[in-house]
């Protein structure tokens, strides 16, 4: 066999390696997503990639590194949207892209749910970490690209929390009154004068 074709056979069968790892880890999100890191069975994650438990393992290790690691691509694609949206703008341009950008992410279920499930994994000090380093990296794109004062960057993610809570409970289109003020109220900017007083 020449040297050639297995630089060439071991390329491709990196690629499929590849390719069934990140089959598990849409497979494994969808199943964290609604059954959260304790209540998902990596035999279902498994079976719904079409892979062995034992490939599984022998990719990503334990459950537990494998949850960490769809919770880190969860935040990364996240990331990538923002990157995306963002393309070429500044200060608020940015910021409304960002934001309508996340509107459409939202509707999402499965991604919603895994971000959810991530939040309330976070008594697990290894979660914790992986989420609080790829949230941070979406602060500090949002920070860098919209220059924009600490009062607006919290706002904005503040706003985009609520958001998740509207979306968790579908409210994002159908309304309830108490929402639909809500929702009127955050998007309502603020008067001269009132930034200083909140």
């Amino acid at each position: 066999m020449s040297a050639n074709f297995q630089r060439v056979n071991a390329v491709t069968a990196r690629k499929t390696a590849d390719q069934r790892r990140e089959e598990i880890l849409v497979a494994a999100m969808e199943e964290f997503a609604e059954h959260g890191l304790h209540g998902t069975s990596t035999d279902t994650i498994a079976e719904k990639a079409g892979v062995s438990q034992p490939y599984l393992f022998r990719l990503f290790g334990t459950k537990k590194e494998l949850y960490l690691e769809s919770v880190r691509r969860c935040l990364r694609q996240t990331l990538e949207v923002f990157q995306e949206a963002a393309a070429g703008k500044s200060g608020e341009d940015a910021l409304e892209a960002i934001g309508a950008a996340y509107g459409v992410l939202l509707r999402d279920r499965t991604r919603l749910q895994a971000q959810m499930q991530a939040y309330a994994a976070c008594g697990d000090e290894d979660v914790r970490e992986v989420v609080r380093s790829g949230y941070g990296e979406l602060v500090e794109f949002v920070e860098r690209v919209s220059g924009a004062e600490p009062a607006r960057i919290r706002d904005f993610f503040a706003f985009g929390m609520l958001l998740n809570v509207f979306a968790s409970m579908d409210l994002l289109d159908q309304q309830a009154p108490w929402a639909k003020k809500l929702l009127a109220a955050c998007l309502d900017p603020p008067q001269q004068g009132e930034e200083g007083s909140r």
